[in-house]
């Protein structure tokens, strides 16, 4: 595979993982010397992503899980990612509900639930999962998969962007809590990014990009490189922070 071996000897897993950015995360921690647990509900999917990285010369598994189901399928995960591999050295929150823009008003409960479940309730029964180990073992890293939805406001994305903005937020708390002992917490915030989910959103991406420094979307690989940036040794001094992997979007 193509890579320095930045994370060679690590054991990374990957939420939402068979699809978008989460599957272009888990080749790109591979294609770096990682054994990736490629986490999601697509089993069909899930498979065919760890053959691809096992075709490249990398090491991956799947472990199903649904991470709307609520906090016992959450620890299921963190029990059967870990029986996989040994232990998880990074752990990348990225599964998320993604939510169709949509008007304050539209907005039924039953999304409001799912949302605040998958988005915010998984990553921190996760975490708190999975960073005792760390700390046992001396270090690791977590990176959430934030958005520029959680820096700005947007309209008819009110849903989406207080989850990822409480996401922001756990980020920090958690770097304050951790960086004493290790473990490095931090966010990417992608902003529109093409992939496979949203090629029926491509005109409003177009409309959100036209006018921002880069004048394009970002693709899941340049978000990947953040990820694998954030998760590995060039970063040991970097705790907290949301880096934003938008095509200067948030500069104006």
């Amino acid at each position: 595979m193509a890579g320095t071996g930045r994370m060679q000897g690590r054991n990374a897993l990957v939420t939402g993982a068979t699809g978008g950015i989460g599957r272009a995360v888990a080749i790109a921690l591979a294609r770096e010397g990682a054994t990736v647990v490629v986490s999601g509900r697509d089993a069909e999917r899930g498979e065919d992503i760890v053959r691809r990285i096992g075709d490249e010369g990398g090491k991956a598994v799947f472990v199903p899980a649904d991470l709307g189901a609520g906090g016992q399928a959450v620890r299921d995960l963190a029990r059967d990612a870990t029986a996989a591999v040994g232990v998880i050295d990074v752990l990348v929150n990225n599964a998320a509900v993604l939510i169709p823009a949509q008007s304050m008003l539209e907005a039924t409960e039953e999304e409001i639930d799912r949302a605040l479940a998958v988005n915010i309730k998984a990553p921190f029964l996760l975490t708190a999962a999975l960073v005792p180990s760390m700390v046992e073992r001396g270090g690791g890293a977590v990176v959430n998969m934030g958005s520029i939805n959680g820096e700005v406001g947007m309209d008819v994305a009110a849903l989406y962007g207080a989850s990822k903005a409480g996401l922001h937020s756990l980020t920090k708390s958690w770097a304050a809590e951790l960086a004493a002992k290790n473990v490095r917490v931090n966010t990417v915030a992608p902003g529109p990014t093409t992939t496979e989910h949203n090629v029926a959103h491509k005109e409003r991406q177009e409309s959100l990009t036209s006018a921002h420094p880069r004048r394009r979307p970002g693709t899941a690989e340049e978000v990947a490189a953040a990820v694998v940036f954030l998760a590995g040794d060039d970063a040991t001094h970097i705790h907290g922070v949301t880096l934003p992997v938008d095509g200067g979007f948030l500069a104006l």
